[in-house]
């Protein structure tokens, strides 16, 4: 929803609208909630689809009853903001908050609260409404036929889950996946085990009575094809991914290769993936005598690639290239920033992935969900803090690691299953400095806490962390010119100016990653897409504002060091959704886009680009997987619906060393803490 321009909370005439006053008496009819859904997507409060969605429904089946048709479309709308399903008991009163609608639009006579005084107010009548005669929409499941009806009402009988149908065969098949995957034991050498954890993971000797988790982590993921490990920034998720391929390695059966894949959402994660394994491997001490061929391991696994490349994707389709009947060649795949995959996506990849691989999931918890619908890392790690181990996977740990799990993280029998496989790091050894701790006072929800780690408004530049409120966004143009003394786009520009050193491919090849990784040192991260605070006007902005300064000569669309984020898959050009890349020229002059995979440089002909946009400032979701040495989060004013706790935390999380807050007016840092973000998914039931 725009927040320069909102929606427009119109009033319809009394005499369009006369059916109100009878209805008391004869109930609202199927055309009157229609009339009332194509009110609300005039203002701007529901999407196009959703009312058409409803129209649909009454369509396939004309004795659709009102309720089911309010539904249809609130369910539809639900899947546009991030949810893979509606809770019925969430219509039993007006669902003021799980809208986020403004007051105008849920007082009045044409209002929310006015429609829901005519929709059934009990459990019970909404899944009478929905059940009923109804055949052609919805399918009750049980006992009912199926014949394809695009809802379905499942879940618990106590607590009914509405879906798009998709949707609920995307929660069956995933949910019942993970479980097996998770339940199916395997035969663990633990003696072998043993020799080579004790040997990856030294004791350490200040403090033995710590657990180690990471240690804990390549353990527990011996046990079962399916193991996830989330923890957040700088506990060292990919650190003890390295160290089970090594140890999957050691135990691997003489004969035949370890065949391993690494994969991420995105280009940017899925680069920085392969670069901190390659490098945790290379520095993994292992004896010449020890038979462990880690290079060999190395060269092997290849580049890490996007899930769209890994799967196959194809042009205009939906549909992958690798699925059940043509799965993936690999014995263990190691899947980063798990908590960007949304549930989709997780049913393409399960499918693919042959049932006798490993899978292992990597990510924080508590970062933001998928942009598209689903949650499956959150749902998968909603305990996660709680451990909640059974005696036998404590005893195990203690056989296999030599780790003891304290009381507190073990359960009496029985246990959740998948809680068996997951494990949460909890020591961070890179954000224990100001930043962290900004973190966890977010994470937490403690913005008090938060915002004395900030030190109030306008903070001194020189603090790892810092606030400003400005009255306009020409304070943001002021952080990418430079003027807090912080990293900003001013570094690559001036590179850019003084060009290579030298002549030939070589020198070229030196400046041109030079540029790219002083580009990569700061980043403007926006909540939203529209408004004058938003990513459209400040990427203009910025770019004017470096373009005054004589640092960006801005002549033709493809000028000399402009920023792009690709925005749609191009499996032929090996671009993905959120690649980010400069515009610079090639040897001979011509302007090429320019991506830095880790160490290696690849360029794209800008003639061959069309779906891009420029990248001097994007929004918080497309950042995650990347991280920046000073990164600046931009909330924007009247932004308390699209404001989340986990925003911020992902917003602040993208920075190394430096990170600056710019709130548009006070009070919205702590308008966005106190506000976690929930996602409405029958996931978890499948294994709680």
């Amino acid at each position: 929803m725009s927040l320069k321009n909102p929606p427009r909370i119109t009033t319809v005439p009394a005499s369009q609208m006369d059916w109100l006053n009878d209805l008391p008496a004869q109930g609202l009819s199927a055309l009157q909630s229609l009339e009332w859904l194509n009110l609300w997507t005039g203002q701007g409060l529901l999407r196009h689809i959703d009312s058409a969605f409803a129209a649909q429904v009454l369509r396939l089946d004309a004795k659709a009853p009102a309720p089911l048709l309010v539904a249809a479309a609130m369910l539809a709308h639900m899947e546009g903001r991030g949810h893979t399903c509606l809770p019925l008991a969430e219509l039993c009163q007006p669902p003021v908050a799980l809208l986020g609608w403004p007051a105008a639009a849920v007082d009045g006579a044409q209002g929310l609260k006015a429609l829901w005084a005519h929709l059934p107010a009990t459990l019970a009548d909404w899944q009478t409404a929905l059940q009923g005669t109804v055949s052609g929409a919805c399918w009750r499941g049980v006992d009912a036929p199926d014949q394809g009806q695009p809802m379905v009402l499942g879940g618990p009988a106590d607590a009914p889950l509405l879906y798009l149908r998709r949707y609920a065969g995307y929660e069956q098949r995933v949910g019942q996946s993970l479980l097996q995957r998770a339940g199916e034991a395997l035969a663990v050498p633990e003696t072998a085990a043993r020799e080579w954890l004790d040997r990856f993971f030294p004791p350490v000797t200040e403090e033995p009575t710590i657990t180690d988790w990471q240690k804990v982590a390549c353990a527990v993921a011996l046990r079962a094809r399916l193991s996830v490990i989330t923890g957040g920034p700088g506990t060292g998720k990919t650190y003890t991914a390295a160290r089970l391929l090594a140890l999957l390695l050691a135990l691997h059966p003489d004969g035949s290769p370890l065949r391993v894949a690494l994969a991420a959402p995105t280009g940017k994660a899925a680069a920085r993936l392969k670069q901190s394994i390659d490098d945790a491997l290379t520095r993994l001490p292992v004896p010449a005598d020890a038979g462990l061929d880690l290079s060999a391991l190395i060269a092997r696994m290849g580049p890490s690639r996007t899930l769209h490349a890994l799967l196959g994707a194809r042009p205009d389709t939906r549909a992958f290239r690798h699925h059940a009947a043509n799965p993936l060649d690999v014995d263990v795949l190691i899947v980063d920033e798990a908590s960007m995959v949304h549930l989709e996506m997780m049913d393409a990849l399960l499918q693919a992935l042959p049932p006798t691989a490993r899978l292992v999931l990597l990510g924080d918890k508590d970062q933001l969900a998928s942009v598209e619908a689903g949650a499956v890392l959150g749902d998968l790690c909603q305990d996660a803090a709680e451990g909640r181990y059974s005696a036998a996977t404590a005893q195990f740990v203690q056989r296999v690691a030599g780790q003891t799990l304290v009381a507190e993280f073990v359960l009496p029998d029985p246990a959740p299953v998948l809680a068996q496989q997951t494990v949460m790091l909890r020591q961070s050894r890179r954000f224990k400095g100001a930043i962290g701790q900004l973190a966890l006072a977010v994470n937490r929800g403690d913005a008090a806490a938060a915002r004395a780690c900030l030190g109030g408004a306008d903070n001194a530049v020189a603090s790892p962390v810092s606030a400003l409120q400005p009255s306009s966004p020409q304070a943001v143009c002021a952080l990418a010119l430079g003027a807090s003394g912080k990293p900003s786009y001013a570094d690559y520009l001036r590179l850019l100016q003084t060009g290579p050193a030298g002549q030939g491919t070589e020198a070229h090849s030196r400046w041109v990653s030079s540029v790219l990784k002083a580009y990569e040192r700061f980043r403007i991260l926006c909540a939203v897409h529209q408004g004058d605070w938003g990513t459209q006007a400040l990427n203009v902005a910025v770019q004017k504002a470096l373009a005054d300064a004589g640092l960006l000569r801005i002549q033709v669309e493809w000028y000399e060091g402009r920023p792009v984020m690709v925005t749609r898959n191009d499996a032929q050009l090996g671009v993905f959704n959120g690649d980010v890349g400069l515009v610079l020229p090639n040897t001979e002059g011509k302007p090429k886009v320019w991506f830095l995979d880790g160490e290696a440089l690849r360029s794209v002909s800008v003639m061959r680009l069309a779906q891009v946009e420029t990248a001097f400032v994007m929004t918080v979701h497309k950042a995650q997987g990347s991280e920046f040495e000073h990164t600046a989060l931009v909330l924007p004013p009247g932004g308390a619906e699209v404001l989340s706790r986990e925003l911020v935390y992902t917003g602040i999380t993208r920075a190394r060393e430096q990170f600056t807050l710019v709130e548009a007016e006070a009070g919205l840092l702590a308008t966005a803490i106190e506000r976690p973000s929930l996602r409405a998914s029958g996931l978890s039931r499948w294994w709680v």
